[in-house]
């Protein structure tokens, strides 16, 4: 029975309230996968995630967008995953909610985190492709992204480091390791499931980014043959497919349904392992 509901009354308006505003997201969710099933199911093939696509995208597939999102995906996390870990161990470990410098670095990566992408993408225009001469390429829009999700990585990531009960550490000591050994063969370890999720959800927010992409990453619908080329990314070809391309309409929701596929799939992977992590936290704890 629902809290705050009880036989022969009315439910009181704040519980109505409380309640009715996740029904509505919920519903709202429902309403657009189902727009999007509809559409774009008959469109969904292998072919279609394999082909080239032709006639702007109105036929053919998306094999080479496909290609250059994983690409720009891996270029943001091969970046961004070891400048996040180090900056983590340096708030967490070294710079207490205490010191100065540690309270305005956290004030600026919250400050960083609020920026609209549009803003990262325009910042990354100028100093990726014009200034490193990268041009537009997969390049670019890696990094852009990279940039992008830093904040978010780094505040995760320390929260899991410094959720680590502090009995390690002085059992560390205790042992006498070192403060860097202790971070390495403890501290990083057991935060690694928490650390993972992170990275998955900086996964999830990359593979669904479009603003930051358009002036970094390009425009062009072919293959890639090196991280030097444009690439076009997923969620670009179905703004560009649904915009202005006319009777794109069905592969774009084809193409969205790619994408809602992938994120399903992200996050299914983070609740796994959010799953996994606090079982063999219990056995531990229960040991």
């Amino acid at each position: 029975m629902i809290s705050g509901l009880r036989p022969g009354r009315l439910p009181h308006p704040g519980t109505v309230l409380v309640w009715s505003v996740p029904l509505a997201i919920c519903a709202v969710f429902a309403w657009m996968l189902g727009d999007i099933l509809l559409h774009g199911l008959d469109h969904l093939s292998f072919s279609f995630l394999i082909e080239e696509p032709r006639k702007s995208g109105r036929a053919g597939g998306i094999g080479p967008i496909l290609v250059a999102t994983c690409l720009i995906v891996t270029i943001c996390l091969t970046v961004s995953l070891p400048i996040s870990l180090g900056a983590a161990v340096l708030l967490s470990e070294f710079l207490r909610h205490a010191d100065r410098s540690g309270r305005a670095i956290r004030i600026s990566l919250d400050m960083l985190a609020g920026i609209p992408s549009i803003v990262f993408g325009i910042v990354g225009n100028a100093v990726f492709c014009r200034f490193f001469g990268f041009g537009y390429s997969i390049m670019a829009g890696g990094l852009t992204l990279a940039c992008m999700v830093l904040p978010v990585l780094i505040r995760t990531t320390e929260q899991a480091i410094g959720d680590v009960p502090e009995a390690y550490r002085l059992g560390a000591v205790a042992l006498g390791f070192s403060k860097l050994r202790t971070i390495r063969r403890i501290l990083i370890p057991i935060a690694a499931p928490s650390i993972l999720v992170g990275a998955l959800l900086a996964v999830g927010r990359s593979f669904a980014e479009t603003a930051a992409l358009l002036f970094t990453s390009g425009y062009v619908d072919r293959m890639p043959s090196s991280l030097g080329d444009p690439g076009r990314a997923l969620s670009i070809h179905i703004l560009d497919l649904a915009m202005n391309i006319p009777g794109g309409d069905a592969a774009a929701y084809g193409s969205a349904l790619v994408l809602i596929g992938l994120l399903f799939f992200i996050n299914g992977a983070i609740q796994c392992i959010t799953l996994v992590w606090r079982r063999t936290a219990g056995l531990t704890a229960a040991i």
